[in-house]
């Protein structure tokens, strides 16, 4: 019935439900049910991944053919149980304003996150601490995004050459796709310094831009990239999310930011042989565990570069 709402105990919390019937992927008839049940059961792998970090949702309250919006500032209308952390943030073209970031720690407030049709989480690459101080970054990010004519093929090309170069620096990547086009690279450090990831990042994606032009450009300018894939380095910058692991996206299917193994990158030759949903991601956990897990038990200093 349309407009139904439900009330369910998650954990400690009470959560009011509503429009569980909901389509919101038209094309593949997924509802708003499944996609909190989808979220409940990928909890135990994905929550550590967030933990305590300052949270953007895309939300698509009437799905994925009916726009979207992004949210930050949550401070309307959360649960005073829901953790938030207040930062500042602002660029060169707005004043600074204080915002009220969620952290998504727990499955009541997964839950309640999902309830609201925010089918996608972006974080940052660090963690907020005690009395809300911004952290330095703890992952470093590779954002590999195919131009035109490109594909996840071309990434998984690019993924292998920064893997070996990453591995010579004593590094240990994982992989993810972005469950879109394209995909991510991280590696878990250690830095006391905020600015040195994208720095050693940019550092890395012009070298292998010099050496192959022909597949790599480290410029975002949009006339370089048809054919190629951009290595966006500039996702380490401390003010910018990233689509988490285990997110849902927001495209024609319910397609997931899906963490692979490296006999996975290498083998990809098709668009498809790297896509995966949400049904086939929650098989895959029970079938390999968390391939992401390495992230945060391989931090290691970024290693000195010039």
């Amino acid at each position: 019935m349309a407009g139904s709402r439900i009330t369910v105990r998650v954990g400690e919390r009470q959560l009011t439900l509503s429009n569980l019937e909901k389509v919101l992927y038209p094309r593949h008839g997924f509802t708003k049910g499944e996609v909190l049940d989808y979220y409940t059961r990928i909890a135990p792998v994905l929550l550590p991944h967030i933990r305590d970090r300052a949270m953007t949702f895309v939300r698509f309250p009437d799905g994925v053919a009916g726009g979207s919006f992004f949210e930050k500032d949550v401070s309307r209308h959360a649960p005073d149980w829901v953790r938030t952390a207040r930062l500042t943030v602002g660029g060169r073209r707005k004043d600074p304003e204080l915002v009220a970031y969620p952290l998504i720690n727990d499955l009541p407030e997964l839950v309640w996150a999902a309830n609201l049709a925010a089918l996608e989480l972006h974080v940052h690459q660090w963690t907020v601490g005690p009395g809300d101080e911004r952290g330095t970054p703890d992952r470093l990010v590779f954002d590999l995004d195919p131009g035109p004519g490109a594909s996840v093929v071309d990434c998984s090309r690019v993924a292998e050459r920064l893997h070996d170069v990453l591995v010579e620096d004593g590094l240990t990547p994982v992989a993810k796709t972005s469950g879109s086009k394209g995909m991510q690279l991280y590696a878990g450090v250690v830095t006391t310094d905020g600015g040195e990831p994208s720095r050693y990042a940019k550092a890395l994606a012009e070298r292998l831009a010099a050496e192959t032009p022909d597949l790599v450009v480290a410029r975002m300018t949009k006339n370089l990239r048809p054919g190629k894939v951009f290595i966006d380095w500039s996702q380490n910058n401390p003010f910018k999310t990233t689509v988490a692991p285990y997110s849902l996206r927001g495209r024609d299917e319910p397609t997931v930011s899906t963490p692979v193994t490296w006999d996975e990158v290498r083998a990809c030759r098709h668009v498809t042989h790297l896509r995966f949903t949400a049904g086939e991601v929650l098989e895959r956990v029970e079938d390999f565990g968390d391939l992401f897990a390495d992230l945060e038990r391989t931090r290691v200093p970024i290693p000195a570069f010039g």
